[in-house]
């Protein structure tokens, strides 16, 4: 056994994960300490700053919780799926078992993915929470139009009348970003994607921004049912007249990448990028 401490993070809603755990932690054990089995429903009671690496057994979206709880320890991230698509957490339980060595020796350094920062005044009082994948407006019932304004810094960007918004990390552009027509942005770079959800003209489209300036949105009318999404997983009602703001986070998800995969093969073997309907 190395010197090496493990955090596994798991959502055990997911079938079969508790045994594959259990199955797979004498193995595990060989290589490195397992500091704690942490629940996807209730990590915060442990401290995460005493892992070196956190395996996370679950889909796309339990790497997202594991994301906005580790990132501000630097704690690396490896995603084994075991839900659908698994864009995110890329790894099979076999992939993991050959390239774990590896990884626990430095050999896979892991990438930085930004993150964002995003804060709300809601019905309930302040809102605040790091940010992944997006950051979601969506209108709710009685499912009339809302109006939004966003801007950044002191320049006016748009106005959007329609169902709502779509702020998206690199990361999270596959996400509903791309299911609302926005644009696919390399998960290296650093950039904001600000796109419109069923805007009610024929002039507005998605927009790429700079990072480093915070994007405001100033609530001008909405629904009832409003509702403001982190990841879609974290969410607060919003106000009339009140504004979020969404920054850079001062921390990125560092997230081990698939030594076998590059971003674009995941595109086309997850979500068929640029195959032709016509090929098998």
């Amino acid at each position: 056994m190395t010197g090496k401490r493990v955090l596994i993070f798991a959502n055990f809603d997911k079938p079969n994960v508790r045994e594959e755990i259990e199955r797979l932690r004498p193995w595990i054990t060989e290589r490195a300490r397992i500091v704690a089995v942490a629940d996807a429903h209730a990590p915060h009671e442990l401290e995460p700053a005493s892992a070196d690496l956190c395996i996370v057994f679950g889909g796309d979206g339990t790497l997202l919780a594991a994301a906005r709880w580790l990132a501000p320890a630097g704690i690396p991230l490896m995603g084994v799926n075991m839900g659908k698509l698994g864009f995110l957490a890329d790894f099979s339980i076999e992939h993991m078992q050959k390239h774990l060595d590896d990884i626990l020796a430095g050999k896979v350094a892991p990438t930085e993915r930004m993150m964002f920062r995003v804060t709300a005044d809601g019905p309930e009082g302040a809102f605040e929470s790091l940010a992944a994948n997006d950051v979601a407006i969506t209108a709710g019932e009685p499912f009339r139009m809302i109006e939004l304004s966003v801007a950044q810094g002191d320049e006016e960007i748009a106005t959007y009348l329609g169902d709502g918004v779509v702020v998206s990390t690199p990361t999270g552009s596959t996400g509903y970003n791309l299911s609302a027509g926005g644009p696919i942005l390399d998960p290296g770079i650093e950039a904001i994607a600000v796109t419109p959800v069923a805007a009610h003209t024929l002039a507005m489209r998605p927009i790429v921004v700079r990072p480093d300036v915070p994007v405001r949105i100033t609530i001008s009318r909405i629904n009832r049912g409003t509702t403001l999404f982190v990841d879609g997983q974290v969410s607060t009602g919003l106000l009339e007249g009140k504004a979020i703001v969404i920054s850079r986070a001062g921390c990125n998800a560092r997230i081990i990448p698939h030594p076998g995969r590059t971003f674009f093969a995941r595109l086309t073997e997850k979500l068929q990028w640029g195959r032709s309907p016509h090929h098998s």
